[in-house]
This record gives C-alpha cells, sequence and structure tokens, in this order.
C-alpha cells in the first residue's frame, strides 16, 4: 500500500470517523486506514460498548475525542472538524466505521483533490445499480439527489454517500444546526451555496446482511427529519440563494451581453425564446406581489424554459412601473364589472405608496376581486404584446444579419 503521509502533509489533509457502537467493525477499519499513514481523528459518540477500549490500543497512533452522551453523527462530525481546524488541517475525509467504506480508495480522494486548484467537497460516489444494494438505500439516495438538484442547481450521482472530502476550512465561519443524519445534506448544500465545488469518485460500498450491520439510521424519525430540512433549505434556495445569485450574476456581466447569451446560448426556437419572455412578463404582472419570482422559476423549470429569460422578464414590475400595473389593472378590471371611471382613479393617485398595494386598494375603494381580474387580463395582454414584439425583434436581428 502507498505511504501516503507526504500527501497528507502537503494537502493539509487528514481522517475524520465518527463512531457510535461499532466495536465489531471500528478496529479493521482503523489499521486500514493507519496502513496509508494517514492522520486520523476518531469521535466517539458516547458509545455504550467495548468501542473505547478498542481505541485506546492504539495508542498515539490516532486522536480520539470521547464523550458521554450519544448526540448524533453530525454532531460529532462537527466536533471532528473543530478539532482538525485547530490541528491545522484545512481538508478531512470522513469515513465510516461499520466497514461499509474501503481504505483504499482513500487515495482517490487524495488524488482529486492534488488536481484541483480551489477549494472542493468530493463525494464518493457509490455504485447504487450493483447487486445486493437494498432498495430503500437506492430510493433514499434517487430521493437526495432530487433534493440536492432542487437547492442548488447542481446534479451529483451519490449525494447520500457518508465517504466524503470536506474543504473544512471553509467552515471556520459557518454556524451549523443540525446534529443526526441530516447533517450531511446540510454541510453540502451550504457548501454548494458558498460557491465550493462538488465534485465526486467512484468508489466501493460493501453492504451487509440486516442481521450482520448494526445501523443507528431510524427509518421514520430520520426521514422525517431530512425531509423538514430539505423543505427549510428549499425555501431558502427559492427565497434567497438563487434570486442572490441572479442578482450577483447581473452585477458581474453586462445587461446586453446576458441576454445575448441567453437566447443564443440554449439553441433554442425563436418562437420558444418569445413565448419565454413573454412569459416572464406574465409572471411581472400576476397578482401575487412578493411571490412573483419564485413562482415564476418554479414554473419556467417545469416548463423547461429559460429560466433567466424569465426572470429578466419578470422585472417589469419595477417599484417605478407598480403604480401604473396597478392602475391599469383596476381600470381593466372596472371594464369587466361596468367600473371604469379612469377620472375617479387618477384623483386618487396621491394615495399610492409604492409596494404598498393593500392601501392603495383601500384607498381607492374598489373591490380586491376587480383588481385581481384586471391584473390577469392585463398580465396576458402584456404577455401577448412581449411575444409578438420579441418574435418580430428576433427575426428582423437574424434577416439583418444574414444580409
Amino acid at each position: 500500500m502507498p505511504d501516503l503521509k507526504d500527501k497528507f502533509q502537503e494537502l493539509n489533509c487528514c481522517v475524520i470517523m465518527a463512531t457510535y457502537n461499532n466495536a465489531g467493525t471500528i478496529e479493521q477499519v482503523i489499521s486500514d486506514i493507519l496502513s496509508y499513514n494517514a492522520p486520523l481523528i476518531v469521535i466517539n459518540d458516547g458509545s455504550t460498548d467495548s468501542t473505547l477500549e478498542i481505541l485506546k490500543n492504539f495508542g498515539n497512533k490516532i486522536i480520539v475525542h470521547s464523550y458521554k452522551d450519544n448526540v448524533g453523527k453530525g454532531w460529532a462530525l462537527r466536533q471532528g472538524f473543530k478539532i482538525a481546524t485547530k490541528q491545522g488541517y484545512k481538508y478531512a475525509i470522513s469515513i465510516d466505521s461499520d466497514g461499509q467504506h474501503f481504505a483504499k480508495d482513500i487515495p482517490l480522494f487524495i488524488d482529486k483533490l492534488d488536481e484541483q486548484n480551489e477549494a472542493c467537497l468530493i463525494l464518493g460516489n457509490r455504485n447504487m445499480n450493483q447487486e445486493g444494494i437494498p432498495s430503500k438505500s437506492s430510493f433514499g439516495n434517487r430521493f437526495s439527489n432530487f433534493w440536492y438538484w432542487v437547492e442548488t442547481g447542481d446534479k451529483q450521482p451519490d449525494t447520500q454517500t457518508g465517504y466524503r472530502l470536506y474543504p473544512i476550512e471553509e467552515y471556520k465561519e459557518l454556524k451549523f444546526y443540525t446534529k443526526k443524519f441530516e447533517f450531511e445534506i446540510e454541510v453540502l448544500i451550504r457548501s454548494s451555496w458558498r460557491g465550493v465545488k462538488v465534485d465526486s469518485v467512484n468508489v466501493g460500498v460493501k453492504y451487509y446482511n440486516e442481521d450482520e450491520r448494526v445501523s443507528h439510521f431510524r427509518p421514520f424519525k430520520d426521514f422525517f427529519r431530512i425531509s423538514v430540512l430539505n423543505a427549510i433549505l428549499t425555501t431558502i434556495a427559492l427565497l434567497y440563494i438563487k434570486p442572490r445569485d441572479f442578482i450577483l450574476y447581473f452585477f458581474k456581466n453586462d445587461l446586453r451581453k446576458i441576454l445575448k447569451e441567453q437566447i443564443t446560448a440554449h439553441n433554442e426556437s425563436d418562437e420558444k425564446v418569445s413565448f419565454t419572455l413573454g412569459f416572464g412578463v406574465f409572471m411581472g404582472i400576476v397578482p401575487i406581489w412578493g411571490f412573483q419570482m419564485l413562482v415564476a422559476f418554479f414554473l419556467a423549470q417545469q416548463m423547461k424554459l429559460n429560466k433567466a429569460l424569465v426572470i429578466v422578464a419578470a422585472n417589469i414590475s419595477i417599484p417605478p412601473l407598480i403604480p401604473f400595473i396597478l392602475i391599469a389593472s383596476y381600470w381593466l378590471g372596472g371594464v369587466i364589472f361596468g367600473n371604469s371611471d379612469m377620472q375617479i382613479i387618477l384623483d386618487n393617485l396621491k394615495y399610492i405608496e409604492i409596494g404598498e398595494y393593500g392601501i392603495f386598494i383601500n384607498k381607492m375603494g374598489y373591490s380586491l376581486y376587480q383588481y385581481i381580474i384586471g391584473a390577469f387580463i392585463l398580465a396576458l395582454a402584456a404577455g401577448f404584446v412581449t411575444f409578438i414584439i420579441s418574435y418580430l425583434i428576433i427575426k428582423l436581428s437574424k434577416k439583418t444579419i444574414q444580409k
């Protein structure tokens, strides 16, 4: 086996193992890791079996941090990160103590890290299609991969793996909130949100029979906790992370250049690009203030539309235009209900407070129903006009270029 001591030192990397009542497998796993001369930190998460005695047998070959009460895998990893950071490490490979992971795959992480020129989180991609993989594990992995994609926009083949290389230096100022299995989801998602590159290497995995393996995963409780966490992370992603990234993208790039890139990069038809812009304008006017961008982004994703163009077009509802959108909506609603006296609307312009359309509604004296109906009519009309104009401009532009 290769001696990786120098490589671990060069990359400021160590191995972290969180363990709880895995006395039957931990000794062999540790021995396999030490055969590579890897610095190892073991977090004993309140084991009640002979784990602590086994760890003592390794003496000063490993660093052991032990505490009395079992808290959870996430908490143990967090303690491992803190200890490793104090030791001066910038990266840490996490490996399970139940024998599922093979120490022989450690060089894969080291080689991958050595290739990188930036902070990265490397996932150990297990072959979930191999014979013997429990169906619940395969389903859980697909479930996790889906939500990771929703929350980050990135696709990874195995987001549930516990075999990972973490850029722990990136977590010095981060406050984590979860303590059990769901921590591995939290740290992965928040790493991606911080701009940390997420990559993967193919690793082996060993699945034991149910009567052979010691598992501390509680299907109902832990799955519920993971589901709640994903709901929270998805909400944060849609309401804050994605709009933040979108705004930063525009600040870093020229608007005209972005629009040109977005129109041409996806190789879409003129009709689809025009429809996308029209749909964006429609979503910018529909009367769901505060949720327009969120719903627009979600629907664009479901309809496989260019999300950047949809969001750009949806920004028709910028503050200077809001009063005019509200007035037009009320007037169109009034046309439907026979109450479209424009003079009354204009006389009450002094009551408009941008962004406070509730006050505007009360002072105007019109029903909310009238406004909603008018807003939908305006949204449809504006969306249709945008579609026609966009289509004509694109066609004319292409003819000009050809000449």
